[in-house]
C-alpha cells in the first residue's frame, strides 16, 4: 500500500468533472462532518493568504485558544499544511484517517488533504481552526466550514479561466464563502457592498499589511483586542536563505506578489532564478523583476503549467541584458550561485518546493538553522 505522501502525490489536484462541493461534502459526511465541531476563520484572497492564516493562528493561540491551521501550498513538505497547537500535525496519520472513503469517492488531491485537515482538527479537539482556501472560494473544498469570520486579503487577476476575467468576477467567487451573520475583514473597501449582499453582519476594512488583516480577523473572532506582538515566518515567503552572499527565496507567482516582494527586498543588484506558470502575467512579472538586476536565469518547475525554460528565457530577453535557460532547477540555482551578485529565487512556490526536496541543492545556514 502506498504511503500517505505517495497517495497524495499520485492524485490530480484538478477535478475531472469540474469544480464543485458535492464530493468533499460526501467525504466529510462519511467522516461524521468533523468540520462542524469547531468554528473557523476562513481566509480567501489572491496573495498573502498563508501568512495571514499563520498570523491569525498565532494571535488566537496567544489569546489562550487551542488552534488548528490549514495552509497551502507547501514548500518543504506536505506536513506544513496541517498544524495543531503550534506544531505540524502527523501528516501520515491524518491522511490515513480519510484514505479509504477518499479513494472510494475518487477525491482530488486537495479534497483529500482538506478532509484530512478538518478531521485532524476535530480529533485534536481544537477551539478554532484557521483555514486557507485553495482556489477561489465558491467551489473550493474549504467552503464547508462553520465560519463566523471570513477574510479577503486582496483581489488580483488569477485563474481567470476558472474564476472570471475581471477583479469584480473574482471577488464574487471569493466572497461567495461569506456566511449570513458573519464578520468579514477586507483590505479593499470596494468589496464591502458585495460582502454585505452575501450576508455579512459586519465588515471591517483594515490596512493592507498581513499583520493588520490578521489582527482584525482575530479580534473579530474573539470580540476583544489581541496582543499583536507576533513574528511569523513561512518557508518561501521572503525567506532569507543566506546573508553572505545574500540569497532570498520568495514564491511570488503573480504581478501583485512580485510588487509586494520588490518593496521589501534589501537593496542590491540581484541575479534572478525564476520559473513562471504559463497562465500568469508573464510580461508584467518580468518587467517588474527587471528593476532588480540585469541577469535572469530561466528554469522550469515540476508543475505541468510551468513555461519551459527556453520559452521563459525568450520572453525575458526583452527585459534583461543577460539571460540563460537551464531547464533543471537544481542546475539553474547552482549556476546562478557561481556569480557574485545577490540571488533572488522566485516566480512559483512549485519551484521552491522542487528545490527544497532536491538533495543536490545545499541549503545555506539560515535555511536550516
Amino acid at each position: 500500500m502506498p504511503s500517505a505522501t505517495e497517495l497524495v502525490e499520485s492524485l490530480s489536484p484538478w477535478p475531472k468533472d469540474g469544480f464543485g462541493l458535492d464530493r468533499i461534502r460526501a467525504l466529510l459526511a462519511e467522516l461524521g462532518d468533523p468540520q462542524l465541531r469547531y468554528p473557523a476563520v476562513h481566509v480567501v484572497g489572491t496573495n498573502g493568504k498563508s501568512t495571514v492564516t499563520r498570523t491569525i493562528e498565532e494571535l488566537l493561540a496567544g489569546a489562550g485558544l487551542s488552534v488548528g491551521a490549514y495552509l497551502s501550498p507547501h514548500v518543504r513538505g506536505w506536513s506544513e499544511r496541517i498544524r495543531v497547537r503550534g506544531a505540524e500535525a502527523d501528516f501520515d496519520a491524518a491522511v490515513e484517517r480519510v484514505r479509504d472513503p477518499a479513494q472510494r469517492l475518487e477525491a482530488t488531491q486537495f479534497e483529500l488533504v482538506t478532509a484530512a485537515a478538518l478531521a485532524e482538527f476535530a480529533a485534536a479537539g481544537v477551539d478554532v481552526a484557521v483555514v486557507e482556501a485553495g482556489l477561489g472560494g465558491r467551489y473550493d473544498a474549504t467552503n464547508v466550514l462553520r465560519s463566523p469570520v471570513q477574510v479577503l486579503t486582496n483581489v488580483s487577476l488569477e485563474h481567470t479561466e476558472v474564476l472570471g476575467t475581471t477583479r469584480e468576477a473574482i471577488a464574487g467567487e471569493k466572497l461567495a464563502v461569506v456566511q449570513r451573520g458573519a464578520a468579514v475583514v477586507l483590505t479593499e473597501p470596494e468589496w464591502e457592498a458585495l460582502a454585505r449582499e452575501n450576508g455579512a453582519a459586519s465588515v471591517v476594512v483594515t490596512g493592507r499589511s498581513n499583520l493588520a488583516v490578521a489582527i482584525a480577523a482575530a479580534e473579530a473572532f474573539l470580540g476583544r483586542p489581541v496582543d499583536a506582538h507576533v513574528d511569523v515566518r513561512l518557508p518561501g515567503r521572503l525567506e532569507r536563505v543566506s546573508d553572505d552572499p545574500l540569497e532570498i527565496w520568495d514564491g511570488a507567482h503573480n504581478l501583485a506578489g512580485v510588487g509586494y516582494v520588490l518593496a521589501r527586498l534589501p537593496s542590491a543588484r540581484y541575479t534572478i532564478v525564476a520559473s513562471i506558470l504559463a497562465d500568469k502575467d508573464i510580461e508584467g512579472m518580468l518587467a517588474a523583476l527587471s528593476a532588480l538586476g540585469d541577469r535572469f536565469m530561466a528554469t522550469r518547475s515540476s508543475s505541468t503549467r510551468a513555461l519551459s525554460s527556453h520559452d521563459l528565457a525568450e520572453r525575458a530577453r526583452r527585459y534583461f541584458a543577460e539571460v540563460e535557460a537551464v531547464e533543471a532547477p537544481a542546475e539553474a540555482i547552482a549556476h546562478a550561485r557561481a556569480g557574485d551578485e545577490a540571488l533572488l529565487v522566485t516566480g512559483s512556490l512549485y519551484l521552491l518546493a522542487d528545490l527544497a526536496k532536491d538533495e543536490s541543492v545545499r541549503w545555506r545556514t539560515l535555511a536550516t538553522g
